[in-house]
């Protein structure tokens, strides 16, 4: 298996991400000092909280999707390891959407959820039960959204670009994966793979025909292309 990540925007991310949280907190710093010292410029204070207090929150979250360990692409990669070079996943590649897998017999747009807790898709709807620890992050965590709609929607985008690349159709499969430890799954009846990562690796082993050699070629070219030269590979 082979992996390749988008070092680039991976290390700009986490960069704005500290940058956000240590000016944040400078600033909520600096206002409340003014309001001490100087209380005749309360307004001023008053903004520098504002700004600073925004600016902390919006970093926080930055970090938990970009610096917070574990992260989605170690576990996806750990979760494939074993399986052979022609298994290649792309990390934040410059396409709409963060993981695609390059399969003998296709692709896969993996949407990954990287959030703790408990989580029901029943009758088409998502459940996800709101614990105390929960809802004081969940200002500054990822919310849930609809991960299935996502899925799609990177399938149906990497499946244009890939039939103008490869000058056919070939398969590619939408998949949702929740990456967290902490995360427990109860699903019935859904429209996609849902899976942990123990279960993405034997549900991607071996499926579907085989993509001719000059097929898979071009849509391995392609995929590369994706990803800066900063790359980096792991067995």
């Amino acid at each position: 298996m082979k992996s390749l990540r988008n070092l680039p925007k991976m290390k700009r991310m986490a960069t704005i991400s500290n940058t956000l949280s240590v000016s944040g907190l400078l600033l909520l710093l600096a206002g409340v000092l003014v309001n001490l010292f100087i209380p005749s410029y309360y307004t001023v204070a008053l903004v520098l909280i504002i700004v600073g207090g925004v600016s902390s929150v919006v970093g926080i979250y930055f970090a938990n999707r970009w610096v917070k360990k574990p992260r989605p692409e170690d576990t996806l990669d750990n979760s494939l390891k074993g399986m052979t070079d022609a298994y290649r996943i792309y990390h934040y590649p410059d396409l709409p959407y963060d993981h695609v897998l390059l399969t003998p017999g296709g692709a896969v747009a993996v949407e990954t959820v990287n959030i703790e807790g408990d989580f029901i898709f029943e009758k088409g709807k998502w459940q996800e039960k709101m614990t105390i620890g929960r809802a004081v992050r969940y200002i500054v965590e990822e919310h849930l959204g609809d991960p299935i709609k996502e899925a799609r929607d990177a399938a149906a985008n990497l499946s244009g670009h890939l039939e103008i690349e490869c000058g056919e159709k070939i398969p590619v499969e939408p998949v949702v994966v929740f990456v967290h430890p902490q995360a427990q799954l109860k699903v019935k009846n859904p429209p996609i793979v849902i899976a942990t990562p123990e279960k993405f690796k034997s549900h991607v082993a071996g499926k579907g025909t085989k993509l001719s050699d000059a097929v898979y070629a071009k849509a391995r070219t392609f995929l590369d292309s994706r990803v800066p030269p900063a790359w980096i590979e792991e067995e």
